[in-house]
């Protein structure tokens, strides 16, 4: 299992992004992908996920501000990220869940908002 993570870079604050995060191996066995991010200092913490049946779940500081989305064709997940803030700037990583309990990460994506 591989998660590859792209899109992160330096946007200003107000403008938007997209992150994406392709999967490979046992992509048929994922219950559940999402974002994490992780600024310096700080823990990591949930950002967005979205599960293979159900609804999405969102942090309430990207509310209104971001879609997590997938494309199972493509074994894809996106976060579209818009109206960023200073505060928006972390390493964000791509999880992804199995039916067998295995919990997987990406390598993180760094995604910098300049004010």
């Amino acid at each position: 299992v591989q998660l590859q993570a792209s899109g992160g870079g330096l946007v200003q604050a107000g403008g938007s992004l997209r992150l994406s995060c392709t999967a490979s191996g046992s992509v048929f066995s994922i219950v559940r992908m999402g974002w994490y991010r992780q600024a310096p200092g700080k823990q990591r913490e949930l950002v967005a996920t979205i599960p293979r049946t159900g609804a999405t779940q969102y942090a309430d500081s990207v509310k209104g501000r971001a879609t997590i989305s997938r494309d199972n064709a493509k074994n894809t997940v996106y976060l579209q990220m818009s109206s960023l803030k200073p505060e928006d700037t972390a390493f964000y990583f791509c999880n992804a869940v199995y039916t067998n309990g295995g919990n997987y990460w990406g390598q993180g994506t760094l995604v910098t908002v300049s004010s």
